[in-house]
């Protein structure tokens, strides 16, 4: 038996340390790792130096002593099932940092949050930003040109420019902004049948899915809730595909898919260096040249990829392909019977499919790149030839006046640019991280009701009224009444409905003439 450091490094250095004696790893069926820890949680540093001197190859190799059931120490009790999670932070929040500065300047945003400043002063999201450089130098481009227009020589031209340029320009900048929010609202439609999808199949797997008896059925429930969190690993793993993070280093995937045979998960395992450097942000300064959108700060999303020395695979498939073979499975042993469910389950199952070929399609289609510099160039033109047909009408108040255009056309200009990939870090892109949560909580919604072999619990229900609002009696009170008396009963519920809808109209239209008529009586002053 030897000593070897955890398989998965990485995953396990951002999780609390154990709070028992004793921690077992058997990442790998062929070793053990035993590691003694104190109280506290520390390492003794005596096993730590065997350990390191057993690593390195030294004279002495100490054999611990052969692990089994029966020696393994005394676990602390664990009051309830949920419990580890109390230490464990949530994998599906986007920054797992208290400091909500942090939220303000990246993306996405956090939907759930109100701000409460108006509009037009609201910060998170705005391009302003990214306009702070851009604007500067309009603004020394532009004093420039009025100090030498008074100071020097006229450089006043005629404003003909400006119908005929304003036209082209408007043009081009309605087309990027067109393009860019097609490809978002596109973005969007595709994780929104992403979430019909998994709540569907989930549907197919829990309910539909018939469960064998005895210790079959035990196996049968784990299966199940097994293809539920695969189908939130597709959905989290299509969340990385799309911002270029092949690993599974991270922590809303690493543990559902530890247990899969994958390129992706090979590929952690064995370039650790590597995944270690996907885990690590850009440094500070970077961070900030991003963000007011200095393009030789910025970063090539692809970089991690192109640096890869094995293959990566594509992980959103595999997983299709695990779900796949487990429908199989269940059609084979006669658990899934219907044949319009099988069809359900392989129709959805292709939808994923599509839904995974068509986020790559818009994330690899942009516009196409002459498109892109030439409505860049043409608004540049625009905004730089401006000060010289303002000067001879505004004079000096053509500095700001270049300004404040500036800042609309490029701000039209910037914000094409940022939402053209919507599956970004973007304060602006689509916010994945809550989408996933969200098709996780649903699994869990769906998991956590008993896959129900009869309806009478909820239908015989004392509290369940059929024939409400007409009748307040319960479903043993109608048992005991004939099927023509129910039948009239019905007829009559929707007559009474129509009579009450006609006398709510009536009173809606009284009220509303009574409020005008306040309203007169107070601007004539007349008493009514």
């Amino acid at each position: 038996m030897s000593i070897q450091p955890p398989r998965n490094s990485l995953s396990a250095a951002a999780e609390p340390p154990a709070p028992h004696s004793a921690r077992l790893d058997s990442s790998d069926s062929s070793t053990t790792t035993f590691t003694m820890a104190g109280d506290d949680g520390q390492v003794d540093p005596a096993h730590r130096q065997t350990d390191q001197q057993h690593l390195n190859g030294g004279s002495e190799k100490p054999r611990p002593p052969r692990l089994s059931i029966e020696t393994l120490p005394e676990l602390d009790p664990i009051p309830t099932l949920m419990s580890p999670r109390h230490n464990t932070m949530n994998p599906f929040r986007r920054v797992n940092n208290p400091l909500e500065i942090d939220d303000y300047f990246t993306g996405p945003r956090d939907t759930q949050k109100h701000s409460k400043w108006p509009l037009f002063m609201q910060m998170h999201g705005s391009i302003l930003p990214k306009m702070m450089l851009p604007l500067l130098g309009v603004g020394a481009w532009t004093t420039m040109l009025t100090v030498i227009n008074f100071k020097v020589t006229n450089l006043g031209i005629h404003n003909i420019l400006l119908t005929v340029l304003g036209f082209v320009v408007g043009m081009g900048l309605s087309f990027r902004s067109s393009t860019a929010y097609e490809r978002y609202s596109e973005g969007r439609r595709y994780w929104a049948s992403l979430l019909l999808v998994c709540q569907t199949l989930g549907r197919v797997f829990w309910v539909h899915a018939k469960e064998r008896e005895g210790e079959l059925g035990k196996k049968d429930v784990l299966a199940k809730l097994t293809v539920l969190n695969l189908m939130v690993a597709f959905s989290v793993a299509l969340k990385h595909r799309l911002r270029f993070e092949p690993y599974t280093c991270y922590d809303d995937i690493s543990h559902l898919v530890a247990h899969l045979d994958t390129f992706a998960q090979r590929a952690t395992e064995e370039e650790p260096d590597k995944t270690l450097k996907s885990l690590q942000g850009p440094g500070f300064f970077k961070s900030v040249g991003e963000y007011i959108g200095v393009s030789f700060a910025a970063s090539n999303p692809r970089k991690v990829i192109k640096k890869a020395s094995r293959p990566l695979g594509n992980l959103p498939l595999e997983i299709l392909c695990y779900l796949a073979t487990y429908t199989d499975e269940l059609i084979a042993n006669g658990q899934l019977p219907v044949p319009m469910q099988q069809t359900l389950a392989y129709n959805n199952m292709a939808i994923l499919n599509d839904v995974l070929v068509g986020t790559d399609r818009v994330l690899s289609t942009p516009l196409p790149i002459a498109y892109a510099i030439a409505i860049a160039q043409i608004t540049w033109v625009y905004i730089l030839l401006l000060p010289f047909q303002l000067l001879p009408t505004l004079g000096w108040i053509t500095i700001p006046a270049t300004i404040a255009a500036a800042y609309i056309i490029l701000g039209l200009l910037m914000i094409g640019r940022e939402i053209e990939n919507p599956f970004g870090r973007d304060v602006n892109d689509l916010p994945l991280e809550s989408y996933c949560a969200q098709i996780a909580e649903d699994m869990d919604i769906i998991a956590c009701r008993k896959r129900r072999t009869t309806n009478a619990d909820w239908i015989e229900n004392i509290d369940n009224k059929p024939l409400w609002p007409l009748s307040n009696s319960g479903w043993q009170v109608w048992m005991n009444r004939g099927e023509d008396v129910i039948r009239e009963a019905v007829h009559m519920k929707l007559e009474s409905n129509f009579e009450t809808r006609k006398e709510l109209d009536k009173l809606q239209s009284e009220m509303s003439l009574m409020d005008k008529v306040r309203r007169m009586s107070r601007a004539t002053g007349c008493n009514v």
